[in-house]
């Protein structure tokens, strides 16, 4: 079974998160901030990490920029998941080696979608 790691502040988010990953197909882990994200990473990587931006203690460009430094950092799939939506927001995620983009609020079918195009289903 593949794995996600849902990084994100908010209790909800990741709770609905992890509700349409596991429908999905993933065994999900979660982290409420970049920090214990990395931390989680360092037990093991995960096959797809879905990111949020605004967190306290580490945000998600942090730990992007963190992840893909590490050994082996650049094999998860990484999808930004966030209210943020200029273009210097984009523009630095993907620079950073974000996989995809999301706006918040989503549903099930633009995750799967999002994760279809970034061939993690």
């Amino acid at each position: 079974m593949k794995t996600c790691l849902v990084v994100d502040d908010s209790r909800v988010i990741r709770k609905v998160a992890r509700r349409m990953l596991e429908e999905i197909g993933f065994e999900v882990d979660e982290a409420g901030d970049g920090q214990q994200a990395l931390e989680r990473c360092g037990q093991g990587l995960p096959y797809f990490i879905l990111l949020d931006w605004n967190m306290p203690v580490m945000n998600g460009l942090e730990f992007l920029r963190a992840l893909r430094g590490l050994p082996g950092g650049d094999a998860p799939i990484v999808v930004f998941c966030t209210t943020e939506n200029d273009i210097e927001h984009i523009q630095a995620a993907l620079e950073a080696g974000a996989s995809e983009y999301i706006m918040k609020p989503f549903d099930r079918e633009i995750l799967e979608a999002k994760l279809a195009s970034v061939g993690a289903l």
